[in-house]
């Protein structure tokens, strides 16, 4: 609770310890603003001795008569000017950050017991609006951080961080496509255990904000929805179409019985429950948000429930009786205007505050000046607008989850989610948590000691053994898909009906003549004639020219999902892999063998007991390469460099790290010591264009 000069804190009103503070301790007189006059003062605050004063003489009346009107003139010319700005909400005069203090150490998982009231929003005459966490004052000092993007075994560790700067809240999405890879199959282990995470934060004094969903953006693929989604094109993706919301309902369905018992009146630490994410952006349908209320209530969900949408987009993805919150990149004093017109009885949310941004593969690094982050944030609190900072701890995009953007052009999101965040890929401090740790410490009491930085290590650089040219590894592959006509990656007839979700496809077909190629593709191919590079093919490039064969010839086409747009409602078309007909001379080609390329780890346990070819000076085309990295009897953290590589996947004893590009703006891939066995571990790349040479590493990322 924030109490500023002039408010009665709630504990006043009942036996609650306050979690505010006077700075000069028991008894003492807060810091008014000058101007005079008796609303100066607070009703129930009072100096000390004022109620034992002796009954005034008639001499002593008139001088103090005389003293209200000449001490104020004659004490301006002696005491400094206390500077305020102009509250947003009420107009009146807001103090200094420094006249705030919180005491929150009672207002956390572990100390608050009896529970009854949860999150709630109060608004009282003469003060702006304001959260309540049972009845005592609340600002939400929220940062996110994703569970799916850290290792596990780093989970303590990043939000005892969290907590050490200053946080009093971790806000995490929740990912659909990868707790439910096949419809009916869930999956919520190892680094996936959402329920681990949330308990974990509860042991550390952090409360939670959950946001299920069920589509996230997060620059997640297809914005966390699952791809089999797009195997009917007639269903309507975050709509209240049959066949998308009978899948979410399957869907919430386990989701929500392993949560509901983690909400603040069960005893556990979720204190809101965000409803879908950024929908005014979208809008297709004004039903489907409240359906998405109805079907979390239904469930069990009692506590908060909030939307979330960017400044301008909120008046169509409010839900009525629903919190609306915001999400910026900066303070702006006209952000509010179409959120008071949603609701102006209940306090701010920011529900993102944007501390960086994430970077896509050929385009600069982004960055965010530290003392533009503080400065907002000490905007927020001057305020009373709680906050979430978003993020405070990126990760990373391991595997092949990252999103893309298609606003010109298709591009994916990197392999880093850094984000230019509150602490670093690996979980480092920067100059951001330095200063927001110190703006906090001035107004909390008190903050927790600093946890101690994760180890970093350089092991000995590498070189690859031996290869397996991509040609000579169909035959380890799952039986191929033999088709007439060639099928989109959701569509392939594999796991159990729900088609292939990431990786790469191989389409083969046998052709006889050269000539005009053309082929709808994403998001990018490789075209072979047998063994033979032809050319590119993406959404741009449509076309090639096929060389004349003398005989009959394997027409080979590698076509890799570089992430699916997770933003916009171009999420609806984004189908990988061939996405039509393919012809030549504008006769369609048939009889298509197509390889799923998925690269799960049981694909790279069975090339354990393939025989390896030794590595030439150099080779062109897509193929395997496999190297030994001996990181000692204690593995730490490190980052692996690949220089002249060019562009591929990194496995790690069968963990796919994500994925590497000359074209930057990230050079390195960032690789827990958790994931490291001592000694010996063994690393496969697939590089798709030409071998590279050594493969380093190093203790700071290369950005």
């Amino acid at each position: 609770m924030c109490r500023r000069p002039g408010s009665v804190p709630l504990a006043a009103q009942s036996p609650r310890p306050s979690p505010w503070r006077c700075p000069a301790g028991p008894g003492c007189v807060p810091r008014l603003p000058r101007g005079g006059g008796s609303s100066a003062r607070p009703p129930l605050l009072q100096p000390v001795g004022m109620a034992s004063r002796p009954r005034s003489s008639p001499c002593l009346f008139w001088k103090r008569i005389l003293c209200i009107f000449f001490l104020p003139c004659i004490l301006s010319g002696f005491s400094p000017r206390v500077k305020h700005k102009k509250n947003l909400l009420s107009g009146k005069a807001q103090p200094q950050l420094s006249q705030y203090r919180f005491i929150w150490s009672h207002l956390t998982p572990l100390e608050l017991r009896n529970r009854s009231m949860g999150l709630q929003t109060e608004s009282r005459v003469g003060s702006n609006p304001y959260f309540t966490l049972e009845g005592h004052k609340f600002l939400i000092f929220g940062g996110s951080i994703h569970y799916f993007r850290v290792p596990r075994e780093y989970w303590r560790d990043r939000l005892l961080k969290l907590k050490a700067c200053g946080f009093n809240t971790v806000t995490t999405y929740v990912p659909w496509n990868l707790h439910e890879p096949e419809r009916g199959r869930f999956d919520f282990s190892g680094n996936l255990d959402l329920e681990a995470f949330v308990l974990t934060a509860a042991e550390i004094g952090l409360w939670v904000i959950l946001r299920p969903g069920p589509y996230i953006c997060s620059e997640i693929d297809l914005g966390g929805l699952p791809s089999r989604l797009l195997q009917d094109p007639q269903v309507n993706l975050r709509t209240t179409d049959k066949g998308f919301v009978e899948a979410v309902d399957k869907y919430f369905d386990h989701l929500i019985s392993r949560v509901v018992h983690l909400q603040y009146r069960k005893g556990g630490p979720i204190i809101a429950v965000q409803v879908e994410n950024e929908y005014g952006s979208f809008y297709k349908d004004k039903d489907y948000m409240p359906y998405l209320q109805q079907a979390l209530l239904k469930r069990g969900i009692v506590e908060l429930l909030l939307t979330s949408d960017n400044v301008d987009d909120v008046l169509k993805g409010y839900i009525k009786g629903v919190l609306a919150t915001i999400n910026m990149k900066k303070f702006r004093k006209d952000a509010f205007q179409h959120l008071y017109k949603v609701q102006r009885d209940k306090p701010i949310m920011i529900m993102e505050y944007w501390v960086g941004w994430f970077d896509t593969w050929g385009s600069k690094h982004e960055v965010k000046d530290a003392g533009d982050v503080k400065n907002t944030v000490s905007e927020f609190i001057k305020f009373e607008i709680s906050f979430n900072v978003y993020m405070f701890h990126g990760g990373t995009n391991f595997g092949f989850i990252n999103g893309a953007i298609n606003f010109v052009k298709h591009a994916g999101v990197v392999t880093s989610y850094d984000y230019d965040a509150v602490l670093t890929e690996a979980g480092d401090y920067t100059k951001k948590y330095s200063k927001l740790r110190k703006l906090f410490g001035s107004i909390l009491v008190p903050l927790p000691p600093l946890p101690e930085l994760t180890p970093k290590a350089v092991y000995p650089s590498t070189r690859s053994s031996h290869y397996l040219p991509l040609w000579d590894v169909l035959q380890y592959l799952d039986e191929p898909v033999m088709s007439k006509m060639p099928v989109s990656m959701e569509n392939l007839p594999i796991n159990n009906g729900n088609g292939q979700s990431y990786g790469l496809v191989l389409y083969e077909t046998p052709i006889c003549s050269g000539g005009q190629l053309h082929a709808h593709v994403r998001d990018v191919a490789q075209v072979f004639l047998n063994e033979t590079t032809i050319g590119i093919l993406d959404d741009s490039i449509r076309n090639l020219k096929i060389p004349e064969v003398k005989e009959c010839q394997l027409l080979r086409i590698l076509v890799e999902n570089q992430g699916r747009v997770n933003f916009s409602w171009k999420i609806q078309n984004q189908q990988k892999g061939l996405t039509g007909p393919v012809t030549i001379n504008n006769i369609s080609l048939e009889g298509f063998t197509i390889y799923s390329l998925e690269m799960k780890m049981s694909f790279f346990k069975r090339l354990r007991y393939v025989p390896w070819r030794p590595v030439p000076n150099s080779y062109s085309g897509p193929a395997f390469y496999r190297a030994t990295l001996r990181a000692g009897s204690s593995p730490k953290d490190t980052f692996l460099r690949l220089l002249n590589w060019n562009y591929g996947f990194v496995f790690i004893n069968g963990r796919n790290l994500g994925r590497y590009w000359i074209i930057g703006p990230q050079e390195t891939l960032y690789l827990p010591g958790a994931w490291l066995h001592p000694e010996d571990n063994e690393i496969i790349l697939f590089e798709k264009i030409k071998s590279g040479s050594v493969i380093e590493t190093t203790d700071q990322p290369v950005l």
